[in-house]
């Protein structure tokens, strides 16, 4: 920790002083050392700063997410699904009767759903949700965002002030997107969530563009990707792979279920890509990932391994089976094709 001190601290000893005594306060011992990079980072803002509107952004930001981080902690083991969808969908409408199904659906088979808190789509899927296996991240806006009345646990419901920590808790707290057709806000979380997983940012997930039966909405989304994106080379044919579009909700639901049938986690450390399974996988299966897979390897192959020693340290899963890989860190897409491969 004194290390760390000397890389980032405040501008004099008596000031780091005050903050290793609150973090000795506040903080346990695995986690004192990134608090007192929150605590420095905080005072010097006070220092830098003299501007109110810059404080008060970060002031609102940080309360949301520790807000945020409190909701979700007790349910981090369970697998959540985020719906997204118009908020002016009209209750009659065959995406908010195909949002309320697959709610329902997919609750039934244990997992959460996470809505945006609003009407249309957004309702749809809280009122489709098993009781107590739903949440809703509402926004607060001048207009047309008030919180559905099919929230039943208050407690789950977050109101946010920043689209910004909004998205952030969508992704981190979630492991799998549906998208209904929507507007603006709609494609702005679809094209996110596939910005973050292609470049690494995110952990491979399955995202479901969901098109009711009569609809052309994704299909004709998916013509100007295809036309436009990767005619133009703006992204690559493999990063279609990080989408699927689906007219039914029973093959959506099969679909989460068999992402997370046999992968179950992936974490990259020291080079290293560790992809962990919820059982062994054969010594065939394990031939073929490396003949198909080769491509994204710096070197050496795909091998069975025992967890690595921050994964001990940490106590991370240490019961579950895993692969290590030296991944190029670049070919995400290829990444997500394996996890189906692994999976099938």
């Amino acid at each position: 920790m004194k290390k760390h001190m000397k890389e980032y601290g405040a501008v004099d000893k008596a000031m780091n002083g005050l903050i290793d005594e609150l973090v000795k306060k506040s903080a346990s011992v695995e986690t004192q050392e990134i608090f007192r990079e929150i605590l420095t980072a905080a005072v010097k803002l006070g220092m830098e700063s003299g501007d109110k509107g810059d404080l008060k952004v970060v002031n609102s930001t940080l309360k949301e997410l520790r807000y945020s981080f409190k909701i979700f902690s007790p349910y981090r083991k369970n697998k959540k699904v985020i719906i997204f969808g118009s908020a002016r969908s009209r209750e009659t409408s065959p995406e908010y009767r195909m949002a309320e199904e697959f709610s329902g659906k997919i609750t039934r088979k244990g997992f959460m759903v996470v809505t945006g808190g609003g009407p249309g789509v957004m309702e749809a899927g809280n009122k489709g949700a098993e009781p107590g296996k739903d949440f809703a991240l509402n926004i607060r806006l001048p207009f047309e965002q008030e919180p559905n009345p099919y929230i039943d646990e208050k407690q789950r419901l977050i109101s946010f002030k920043y689209f910004f920590t909004r998205k952030l808790i969508f992704i981190k707290e979630t492991d799998a997107t549906t998208l209904f057709p929507g507007g603006f806000g709609t494609n702005d979380e679809g094209f996110e969530a596939l910005t973050l997983i292609q470049t690494g940012k995110s952990k491979p997930r399955p995202i479901i563009l969901m098109e009711p039966q009569g609809s052309t909405y994704w299909t004709d989304w998916d013509r100007f990707v295809r036309k436009q994106l990767v005619g133009e080379g703006y992204v690559s044919k493999e990063d279609l792979n990080l989408y699927c579009i689906m007219h039914d909700v029973d093959q959506a639901v099969k679909y989460i279920e068999d992402f997370y049938k046999v992968y179950h986690s992936v974490r990259y450390v020291r080079g290293l890509t560790v992809i962990r399974l919820n059982h062994e996988l054969s010594q065939k299966k394990l031939l073929q990932l490396n003949m198909e897979y080769k491509d994204i390897l710096t070197s050496g192959e795909i091998r069975i391994s025992p967890p690595v020693e921050e994964e001990v340290r940490n106590g991370e899963h240490l019961d579950l089976p895993r692969l290590v890989m030296k991944f190029n860190i670049r070919n995400f897409a290829r990444l997500c094709a394996m996890i189906h491969e692994i999976n099938r």
